[in-house]
């Protein structure tokens, strides 16, 4: 890659949809569910220094990216349980760059990560499959962002994350040649 917008963006920047379908939700569900298995294809055989290569130029290691996964995608499954029994809740932000720096995030195995994103993208696709569409409709408010936010949209982001973070390790994989 030859500039940092590709590195950083290797997907684009996230894009909000207009408008997200029924066929959009089925999609983003899909890639939720397929998402920790693709991972730990990818990185299950990897070496500690493989691990603790950055993804990018003054971009994290694989290990605290992998990490991140797991912090972000928890943080995101409370929110929706928290649209889904209060009516617009605030959420709380948490500093997710100071989170990759803290030692669970930047020394240990990734094995416990990969398997919390398994667990939890289990319990996730479960609730998001029984949905309906009144409940994907449901909101919470971001204070960083000051809008509300539907758990449509939600997953549609999260989707975005799962690939967007993907790309970062295949990309990393293909130029060490891995």
């Amino acid at each position: 890659m030859n500039n940092m917008e590709e590195y950083r963006f290797p997907l684009g920047k996230y894009e909000p949809a207009g408008e997200i379908s029924d066929a959009d939700v089925d999609d983003y569900i899909r890639v939720l569910k397929d998402f920790p298995g693709r991972l730990k294809n990818i990185v299950e055989s990897w070496t500690d220094d493989m691990l603790d290569t950055p993804y990018r130029p003054g971009g994290w290691t694989v290990r605290q990216l992998v990490n991140h996964m797991a912090d972000s995608h928890m943080n995101s499954y409370i929110r929706f349980k928290l649209a889904l029994t209060e009516d617009n809740p605030v959420i709380k932000p948490y500093n997710e760059a100071r989170w990759a720096e803290l030692q669970d995030s930047f020394t240990i195995d990734i094995k416990p990560a990969l398997r919390i994103l398994k667990g939890l993208h289990q319990r996730w696709v479960y609730e998001l499959k029984a949905l309906t569409n009144r409940e994907l409709e449901r909101t919470f408010v971001h204070p960083e962002q000051q809008k509300k936010i539907t758990l449509r949209e939600s997953l549609a982001f999260y989707a975005w994350h799962c690939s967007h973070h993907l790309a970062h390790i295949e990309n990393l994989k293909k130029e060490k040649g891995w």
